[in-house]
């Protein structure tokens, strides 16, 4: 089944996407520079993981216990 019809699969791509950002934006500063178009969702999913990291990592660590135990 494809990740937009199943909401688990949806979510799990939402926070690797962010995560991903995140961490590329902390590695290469310059590749996530531009704020608009293409490269702007990327900036924008990099700034939602730095200013909610905390929340980020909960929801990470919540979906690895659920894609494991179920």
């Amino acid at each position: 089944m494809s990740a937009l019809f199943n909401f688990h699969s949806f979510l799990t791509v939402v926070l690797l996407v962010i995560c991903t950002c995140t961490f590329l934006k902390m590695q290469f500063p310059t590749f996530l520079e531009q704020k608009t178009g293409f490269r702007g969702f990327f900036w924008k999913a990099a700034r939602i993981g730095e200013r909610l990291s905390p929340w980020v990592a909960v929801g990470c660590f919540t979906m690895g216990v659920s894609i494991i135990f179920f």
